[in-house]
């Protein structure tokens, strides 16, 4: 809250000319962001419908839709809500069947492919800002760090599929699990939900889908930025807006404040000024974008969590 108010201060002016500039945002021109949005929403959704799929659990796209904007919207304006989210959305999924050990991975996993398509666009983004502007600080982190780290996740990989790697790692674990029984439940459990998962898919390609789903997700919700700046009639910073979103989002992921309020938008407007956007439209901008992003699927998902509740007490009260 101090963080916003002393950004609202330092910048009033620049609010006051962005909140004019919303004011006369184009009505006919809006369905287009949030068509965006709404298909960023059930990509996002898509991801964890498809691992259940894989684990042998269906799940129908509105409903797996439902569930994951309810678990947005508590991760977003509950304190401590991502914590809170998880086990909401743990417990939802295992309700269907899943389990707790196969929720929990359907969880980790949507994590890790929704991680590697952000930094994919980031990379594509500091390729497209150029030698200027904020690519300048980005290049060398990218180079010197995420790309080794890539390189030695792809060796691991490689070295995971060599049948004699796998057979020392499997001995590894037995040998470690062995002193532990709650290690051993973890591990035999990890190892039912990979033959549940192979025995339903058990080709390697397919596996890509869950990433092809997450990198839609952001870019569907960078469309929706694009066509917030479109709708207000803006010029689109083409060169440096991939970058600017993608710096913003891992802003956004390190949950300093609940949604992220007063980091994401000081950080998505500085990225834009910096992009070559005006102050104030960029704020008028961002705003938009926020509005049609974040706090439109705020009364959508705890109305989501509310149907979702009301079923499962009356499931339980029919037992």
């Amino acid at each position: 809250m101090v963080a916003a108010i002393v950004f609202a201060l330092s910048r009033r002016a620049e609010i006051t000319e962005a909140y004019r500039l919303i004011t006369a945002v184009r009505p006919a021109r809006l369905p287009l962001p949030v068509a965006c949005e709404a298909l960023s929403v059930v990509c996002f959704a898509a991801v964890p419908r498809w691992l259940l799929r894989a684990g042998g659990v269906p799940m129908s796209l509105g409903r797996m839709t439902c569930t994951s904007v309810a678990g947005n919207a508590m991760a977003g304006l509950l304190p401590g809500g991502a914590a809170i989210s998880a086990a909401w959305l743990v417990h939802n999924m295992s309700r269907r069947g899943a389990g707790q050990v196969l929720a929990a991975a359907v969880l980790v996993v949507s994590g890790v492919a929704s991680a590697a398509s952000l930094l994919l666009m980031l990379a594509l983004g500091t390729l497209a800002a150029g030698p200027s502007g904020p690519g300048t600080a980005v290049r060398p982190v990218f180079l010197y760090g995420l790309l080794p780290a890539l390189a030695a996740a792809a060796v691991l990989f490689g070295l995971s599929q060599v049948t004699g790697v796998r057979r020392s790692l499997r001995r590894l674990w037995a040998r470690t699990g062995g002193r532990s029984g709650r290690l051993w439940q973890v591990g035999a459990d990890l190892t039912d939900l990979v033959g549940r998962a192979r025995r339903v898919q058990p080709r390697v390609l397919p596996w890509l889908q869950p990433f092809v789903f997450a990198l839609l997700n952001w870019t569907f919700d960078l469309a929706c930025l694009t066509a917030c700046i479109w709708s207000l009639g803006f010029a689109v910073p083409w060169q440096g807006l991939l970058l600017a979103y993608s710096l913003t989002q891992i802003a956004n992921s390190l949950r300093l404040t609940p949604g992220s309020l007063g980091i994401a938008e000081a950080t998505m407007s500085a990225l834009l000024v910096a992009s070559g956007m005006p102050p104030g439209e960029a704020i008028a901008a961002t705003f938009l974008y926020r509005i049609i992003s974040f706090w439109i699927l705020q009364p959508v998902g705890w109305a989501c969590c509310a149907v979702l509740t009301f079923e499962e007490a009356h499931t339980e009260g029919r037992r």
